[in-house]
């Protein structure tokens, strides 16, 4: 079951009390106070772990606790110290204060283990209060208490390219055609409940992540469908293609404003990244001249047919491409505009190596 947030009190161990005890020996006859300090409480730590990709550890717990430290014991024998607590979470979870929000710790980098609570002091035996004045003292410290903070733990699943667009727009059919990933596939709409993600393999050494998200509707910044909760999965994205149905009821020109307005509003961040645009399901279009509105398309968002590119584009249907003869990469306009079919597989091989070149330009 995929979970991508959780919420839950934490609380490391309290250290454990000192001891009161006197030295009896045979032939000792002063033998004076000998009670040894607590021991220390459990430390809380956050790991992260590549091979988990959920937070479904957490799910209906309400409470983690570390283990207290043992009291002192007598000898001067300090108690033994608690084992720390240590919560994997998968790459990308944040730690956020449940009542203000502040983001206390961004996990991202596999291995990385973070000191989160720290356990309590363990108290001093009566060993460490004798003096001249008190030479039998039955005083000892309890152990310091432990951290208790309420968290919500929300994952952002990382990869390099996210796909934007709505539902049943030929998202889930891509992933499965260029990568390793195994999403449902159906012809209704809001097929996909959950973030999928997919490795692309690009020639025989190279790879990037694609993440597949639901589908996004007008209002989905706003709550509206299952956008907003899902939307945060693309925030940490490097690159960003969007989806558009020449198929649809809907125009192509309307798909892409809906979309681009949707992402500004969850965040001008996430706007502003680079991007792609892919017009699919070119094998199920029922218009009149798929040429003409193509064209018409990439006219609209203010662009022009291109000619001849080094990316391999097929000719059959018009197409833009960015120029990156100079170097000049504009983050503004898409880095291209490539109609695709994944159930023909025309221009899929075309649009991993054309992506992969997009992520380069970020780097």
């Amino acid at each position: 079951m995929f979970i991508d947030s959780a919420r839950f009190s934490v609380s490391s161990g309290k250290g454990g009390q000192g001891c009161a005890s006197f030295r009896r020996e045979k032939f000792v006859v002063k033998g004076g106070p000998d009670g040894g300090d607590g021991g220390k409480g459990g430390d809380v730590y956050f790991l992260v772990d590549n091979n988990t990709d959920t937070l479904s550890n957490y799910k209906g717990r309400k409470v983690f606790k570390a283990d207290n430290g043992n009291q002192g014991m007598a000898s001067r024998m300090t108690g033994k110290s608690a084992s720390p607590l240590v919560l994997v979470v998968p790459p990308g979870t944040q730690i956020l204060d449940d009542e203000t929000g502040e983001v206390l710790l961004d996990l991202i980098e596999e291995g990385e283990k973070v000191r989160f609570l720290e356990g309590g002091k363990g108290g001093l035996g009566n060993v460490h209060f004798k003096n001249s004045r008190n030479q039998r003292p039955t005083y000892f410290q309890p152990g310091l208490p432990g951290e208790t903070r309420t968290i919500r733990l929300e994952l952002k699943l990382i990869a390099d390219v996210g796909l934007v667009g709505y539902p049943n727009v030929g998202k889930s059919t891509l992933i499965s055609t260029t990568s390793n990933a195994n999403p449902e596939i159906a012809n209704y709409e809001f097929t996909t409940l959950t973030p999928k993600l997919g490795v692309v393999e690009v020639g025989d050494y190279n790879s990037f992540v694609m993440a597949d998200i639901p589908g996004i509707i007008d209002g989905a910044a706003d709550g509206r469908g299952l956008g907003l909760e899902f939307l945060k999965h693309i925030e940490r994205t490097k690159t960003l293609l969007f989806m558009i149905d020449v198929a649809n009821y809907r125009t192509m020109i309307d798909q892409y404003n809906v979309l681009k307005e949707e992402v500004a509003k969850f965040s001008g961040e996430l706007a502003g990244r680079n991007f792609a645009i892919a017009l699919s399901k070119i094998d199920g279009y029922y218009g009149e001249d798929l040429d003409a509105d193509i064209r018409q398309f990439i006219s609209d968002i203010g662009l022009e047919v291109s000619g001849e590119n080094e990316l391999g584009f097929e000719k059959e249907y018009p197409y833009y491409v960015q120029d990156l003869t100079y170097n000049k990469f504009d983050k503004e306009k898409p880095f291209f505009v490539l109609p695709i079919s994944s159930v023909t597989r025309k221009n899929v091989k075309s649009i991993t190596f054309a992506l992969y070149k997009l992520l380069e330009q970020g780097k």
